[in-house]
């Protein structure tokens, strides 16, 4: 367990091994839960992308029309690691 200190003015400096097994970044940020009896839950903020965003993500890159067939069997490799 990692023991934090915080400052006069309520401010934590996490360790680099703490960040990076969060995987935060500089100019990363923190999501904080807080739990009953005073505990709370850390994790690294993870952006929310829009379908709009993912649908306009190639736009103008290739001019290939893929079928739904071909989109499917990215997506599957894609979470599968194969990708």
């Amino acid at each position: 367990m990692a023991a934090l200190t915080v400052t006069t003015r309520g401010q934590v400096t996490f360790r680099k091994e703490v960040l990076q097994h969060l995987g935060i970044e500089p100019g990363g940020k923190i999501e904080v839960d807080l739990l009953p009896d005073g505990r709370a839950s850390l994790r690294a903020e993870r952006p929310q992308g829009t379908i709009a965003g993912f649908i306009g993500l190639l736009a103008g890159r290739t001019s290939k029309v893929a079928t739904l067939e071909e989109l499917e069997d990215a997506a599957a490799q894609g979470w599968a690691g194969l990708g």
